[in-house]
């Protein structure tokens, strides 16, 4: 029988993955709101190579769904991915606890080693957790763009603790912190999942899983140790070369070059994949800019904002929770924005409303600049700025992100579902 939910119109299973999405954003917030910080205060790099790790660690994050999206159409199916997801994430972020507490004479390389297991481990639990989302619902169920916004929610609700909680504590127990976030989200899916993820008309939710043969087990294997090679390229060969962007734009070039030559694809089918293709290009350039949150804002933060409020000195980590609060507090006002244009048959197209995203980004950055021109080196700026911008940044993530999971829900071709929410992400 359906698990539903009368009162809400959703069915249970978006609730619970609601719940289990949160733990596993505050187990990736926690860790990315100290993540540079630690790498500067307590490895002692340099700014510019902790900023290079993060962004390769960043882009990476985001490359692997790709991966994750293929092996879970393929082989795995959704709910397996999503727990070899799970553990590997568990794993990487106890192994950010263990370099913590080596610190800067052996941490870095137990830090490669954690890294590359959050970067896999995401990129099977990312795009499969949301893709699920979608299949809670028939094809052309109105539902899907406010059950979307409502597992967004859940997204930013655990994006908005994990700052606070992580970056109050010494580095190595908000890691610990982390990882004890990420356990709560695997163990309650484990534990739970037969039970909520179920469609309206009794059937269970999640492609079915195939046989896992050599050539799956072979694929994670060899990119776990791919990734690691990556990572480690510049320390192991004392080289400039950053073969991770060369490996990224590699990706973007190959990934959708093979997916558009699949003999199998309709016709509807290829043009409405171009479409998602040519979105996500554009979307690069807002989580491009977006991402700066965990890297030079972050550094920006703790270096030249006043934060220091009645006699207490803010963590510069806390700014972190500023956008997804804003994105909790803004989004029914968003909501009701779009419903009232709609209703006027104004609303703008999602493109459009894309459009309008990545400009708000930019728009944050050209008030940073403001604040900080003809501004001395050693001089601090009012947190005002930096409030500011993430404000500002939160409500271009609301013209485009959860807009962006709705479409990809609507266009993909089912059996390929997860390889597109990775190729989004």
């Amino acid at each position: 029988m359906a698990h539903t939910s009368a009162k809400k119109g959703h069915p249970q299973g978006l609730y619970f993955l609601f719940f289990t999405e949160m733990w596993e954003r505050f187990s990736y917030y926690g860790m990315r709101a100290i993540f540079i910080l630690f790498m500067t205060k307590v490895l002692m790099l340099q700014d510019k190579d902790a900023s290079e790790i993060y962004g390769s660690y960043t882009g990476l994050v985001y490359l692997t769904p790709l991966l994750g999206g293929y092996l879970c159409d393929k082989f795995l199916g959704n709910r397996r991915s999503i727990i070899i997801g799970g553990i590997l994430m568990a794993i990487g972020q106890f192994c950010m606890f263990l370099s913590a507490n080596i610190g800067a004479e052996g941490g870095v390389t137990i830090m490669w080693a954690g890294l590359t297991a959050l970067i896999i481990g995401n990129g099977f639990f990312k795009p499969n957790i949301s893709t699920m989302v979608g299949q809670l619902y028939p094809e052309g169920d109105r539902r899907i763009d406010s059950a979307f916004t409502i597992f967004y929610m859940g997204i930013n609700l655990g994006a908005f603790f994990s700052p606070l909680i992580c970056g109050s504590m010494d580095f190595k127990w908000g890691f610990l912190a982390a990882c004890l976030g990420m356990v709560a989200s695997l163990v309650s899916f484990i534990m739970f999942q037969k039970k909520y993820l179920i469609s309206e008309d009794g059937k269970e939710v999640g492609l079915p899983v195939k046989k896992l043969d050599m050539t799956s087990i072979l694929m994670i294997i060899g990119s776990i140790g791919i990734v690691f090679f990556m990572l480690n390229f510049k320390q192991m060969f004392k080289s400039d070369v950053d073969v991770i962007s060369y490996f990224i734009y590699g990706a973007m070039i190959i990934m959708p070059l093979i997916i558009l030559t699949d003999k199998s694809l309709t016709k509807l089918e290829r043009n409405r994949i171009i479409v998602i293709f040519i979105l996500a290009f554009f979307v690069i350039f807002f989580w491009g800019a977006f991402e700066q949150a965990g890297a030079s804002l972050t550094l920006f933060a703790d270096r030249q904002t006043e934060r220091t409020i009645f006699g207490w000195e803010m963590p510069a980590s806390y700014f972190q929770s500023v956008n997804p609060l804003a994105v909790i507090v803004l989004a029914p006002v968003f909501s009701i924005i779009w419903g009232y244009l709609y209703s006027k048959k104004l609303e703008p197209s999602s493109p459009k409303k894309m459009a309008l995203g990545l400009t708000l980004v930019s728009l944050g950055y050209v008030i940073i600049a403001i604040a900080v021109k003809g501004l001395a080196p050693d001089a601090k700026v009012s947190m005002m700025w930096l409030l500011s911008l993430y404000i500002i940044h939160s409500m271009g993530e609301l013209c485009l992100s959860p807009i962006g999971l709705s479409m990809v829900s609507k266009l993909a071709p089912l059996r390929l579902s997860s390889l597109m929410m990775g190729t989004w992400f």
